[in-house]
């Protein structure tokens, strides 16, 4: 049953149109996820579905009594009430349910808040985010409206969360980073691109087979209208008078597809760097310990790191991984034992939030001008890069990473949560660093850009150290775990993720635990599935350098078969015309027209293919 329908909707953010006559309709039963690149109206979407902004044109059409809960992506909560009231009040609206105060502190205490009734004053982004994830799956609601459920959640938490909404009695829509949890929860995508939506019958793996299979076609598409408008142009230059009808619908058409919108190749997010040079000294860290009061977060914990080492640090949240980041970039102090770092050594940090958010929240730095151009704020770090093709400018990364001239100037505050982040990470790699260390990259990156990172990553010349709660990053990136144990202890595990998980099968770990079933489903950016890094040896087939002889005839005679065919067809026109009364006359002249036009796409098509050839063979 219908309970939402988005109809020609469109919305317009500070000039930069997002949405443009988007039509969305919302089964009861439906599992949706919503993908697409930072800043192309995904959560604006979710936001007008669930009734938080008004579209600029276009309707939201709900069903009558139909229940929305909304996760937004940065949840605020009223200061002046403690947690526990800001909760109950979002999920009873301002009744009193103290029967339900048990399983909403219990559901607190599963995802790592112990004190319900602190004020969210106190609570960092990654607890207010937590929390309000509690409250919206404890809404009574036929439509579950999640912005990035999977932030700030362990391996555990995401696997309750998994659970949880197979079992969910309504429709979901959502948007998530996490490609295992779109793959294992989703029963249908819609991609948001350019202002457009595109809705596919699948899971995240079969939406990337189908959107291929709709980029081709829609390839095919252009070709064949390049090659009819390449036909009429030279009808047109050999002098053509509208003096018939049939002319005049001729040059209508040349007309239709000179001005045609022609499909705008994907833009990826480039990233090539050459790191720094790293000498034989890189990070010791010798017998370290940390704990807070009487919680010990990881004791005489030691480890010299390899100029290659591609380490991922998981454990649940609050056991101290974050933390041990810290330690290494010099932000906390240790209790115990010593780092050394290497006098070659450029450490690059990216956080779990973007520099704005992570610096007003920790209070401890001043707060970025939010009112700095982005390219100011990019040649802070650095004014030119050397690279694998050259030096290149601040504004030419810029533009590897999406953000155009305009974007260039434009400022900060301008830009969405997702392109902020996007632009923190490439002020990371402005400073050329060898040692990469990223905790919790995946949070509000779009898929489009992790994709290009994990490219990045796998030909980095250093030492690369991730947080992550992302099983898919893990296990496409790394190649050893240091997992935080009870106790204090972290141990060593080789592999990525699901290389852990299979070793450590007989412990209790969490997690995802699906994830190296899936990983052999979901393709990397180049194709091929992420768990099949192997080399292969094969033998190149030799390279065509020209058309063969009779591809050279045919491209000689094609078009002048082309013209025969469709000026028979136009013959045909006029016979059906004038042979309304003639039923016999008419179906055999309207089957040979059908015949006919399968004959000029097929030649139009095979036109297309030797056209590309005598482009790329330069042939005369």
């Amino acid at each position: 049953m219908n309970i939402l329908n988005l109809e020609n909707i469109s919305k317009t953010y500070m000039e930069k149109p997002v949405l443009n006559n988007v039509c969305i309709g919302i089964d009861d039963s439906d599992n949706i996820g919503v993908v697409g690149a930072n800043g192309t109206g995904k959560s604006t979407l979710l936001k007008i579905a669930a009734g938080k902004v008004e579209p600029d044109e276009g309707r939201v059409v709900m069903g009558n009594g139909i229940r929305i809960s909304y996760l937004p992506q940065n949840p605020q909560f009223d200061l002046n009430k403690t947690l526990l009231e800001n909760i109950t009040d979002s999920i009873y609206a301002g009744n009193d349910h103290w029967d339900k105060m048990g399983e909403i502190k219990a559901n607190l205490a599963k995802f790592g808040i112990e004190d319900p009734e602190c004020n969210p004053s106190v609570l960092s982004g990654g607890q207010r985010k937590r929390a309000a994830l509690v409250s919206a799956i404890m809404t009574p609601a036929d439509l579950l409206i999640l912005d990035e459920p999977t932030n700030h959640l362990d391996s555990e938490m995401i696997e309750w969360l998994e659970n949880y909404l197979h079992r969910y009695n309504g429709a979901i829509l959502m948007v998530t980073h996490d490609r295992y949890f779109l793959d294992e929860v989703t029963t249908q995508i819609i991609e948001v691109d350019k202002g457009n939506s595109y809705r596919y019958t699948a899971n995240y793996s079969g939406y990337l087979e189908l959107k291929e299979q709709r980029l081709d076609y829609e390839k095919a598409a252009e070709r064949k209208a390049a090659a009819l408008y390449k036909k009429d142009l030279a009808w047109i230059r050999r002098g053509a008078r509208a003096r018939s009808t049939k002319q005049k619908a001729h040059i209508k058409r040349f007309e239709e597809l000179r001005d045609r919108k022609r499909p705008e190749e994907e833009r990826y997010v480039e990233l090539s760097s050459l790191p720094s040079r790293m000498g034989n000294k890189t990070i010791i860290l010798d017998s370290i310990s940390k704990a807070y009061g009487e919680r010990t977060l990881f004791k005489d914990f030691t480890y010299t790191f390899n100029k290659l080492d591609r380490i991922g640090i998981i454990g649940p949240n609050g056991c101290g991984k974050s933390t041990l980041l810290k330690c290494m970039i010099g932000e906390i102090a240790l209790d115990s034992g010593s780092i050394e770092i290497g006098q070659t050594i450029q450490i690059g940090y990216f956080g779990q939030e973007n520099e704005f958010e992570r610096q007003s929240v920790d209070n401890k730095y001043d707060i970025p001008d939010e009112d700095t151009r982005v390219i100011d704020y990019v040649k802070e770090t650095a004014e030119y890069i050397e690279t694998s093709e050259g030096i290149v400018s601040a504004s030419s990364m810029c533009e590897r990473f999406l953000f155009n001239a305009d974007m260039q100037y434009a400022p900060i505050k301008k830009l969405s949560g997702g392109e902020k982040r996007r632009l923190y990470l490439l002020k990371v790699l402005m400073g050329a660093p060898n040692v990469i260390i990223l905790d919790e990259p995946t949070n509000d990156l779009d898929i489009q850009t992790l994709r290009i990172l994990e490219d990045y990553l796998d030909s980095f010349a250093g030492i690369i150290i991730t947080v992550s709660h992302d099983r898919y990053f893990l296990d496409r990136v790394v190649t050893r775990i240091f997992s935080f144990e009870p106790g204090g202890n972290i141990l060593q595990s080789e592999g990525g993720y699901s290389d852990y998980l299979e070793r450590n099968s007989h412990l209790e770990t969490p997690a995802g635990d699906k994830g190296q079933v899936k990983s052999s489903k979901l393709k990397n950016s180049d194709g091929n599935s992420s768990d099949s890094k192997k080399n292969k040896k094969y033998r190149a087939p030799r390279e065509k350098t020209k058309l063969s002889f009779n591809e050279q005839k045919e491209y000689d005679t094609i078009e002048s078969e082309i013209d025969e065919l469709e000026s028979r067809n136009a013959e045909l026109d006029s016979l059906i015309a004038n042979s309304a009364t003639d039923f016999v006359k008419l179906t055999e002249y309207t089957k040979e027209k059908e015949e006919l036009e399968l004959k000029i796409e097929e030649k139009l098509l095979r036109f297309v293919e030797l056209q590309e050839m005598v482009d790329k063979f330069n042939v005369k």
